[in-house]
């Protein structure tokens, strides 16, 4: 099982850098881990049922707790603190990260959504 050996929070940047045993390594947008949210409000109950998330561009990452051994629990600044991101979640997101991304703002731009806040 893999694991998080380090955790670096960069406010300015807005970006969460995670070290894993097996030698990888990832910066996160914090905008990135609040649209990947595993919980359910933002994946749904089942395949097909994901919320698009928008107006997520300017989120910040609040506070991260331990979860047990396994996982993180992050809270976000428009509220949304459900969802426990396990090593081997985030360890996924890293890897796809840039064709999530990329695969995301098709779908936004598919709902004439925007990652702008709603005013």
């Amino acid at each position: 099982m893999t694991t998080v050996t380090e955790i670096i929070l960069h406010q300015q940047s807005k970006l969460l850098e995670l070290a894993f045993d097996d030698g990888s390594h990832y910066k996160f947008p914090f905008e990135f881990l609040r649209v990947f949210s595993p919980s359910a409000e933002v994946r749904g109950h089942g395949k097909g049922q994901e919320i698009l998330q928008v107006g997520k561009r300017d989120v910040i990452l609040v506070s991260i707790e331990p979860a047990g051994n396994y996982a993180l629990k992050l809270t976000f600044s428009d509220g949304h603190d459900s969802g426990l991101y396990s090593w081997e979640y985030l360890l996924e997101l890293g890897q796809y990260q840039d064709a999530m991304w990329h695969d995301y703002l098709g779908k936004l731009e598919a709902a004439g959504a925007s990652r702008e806040p709603n005013f």
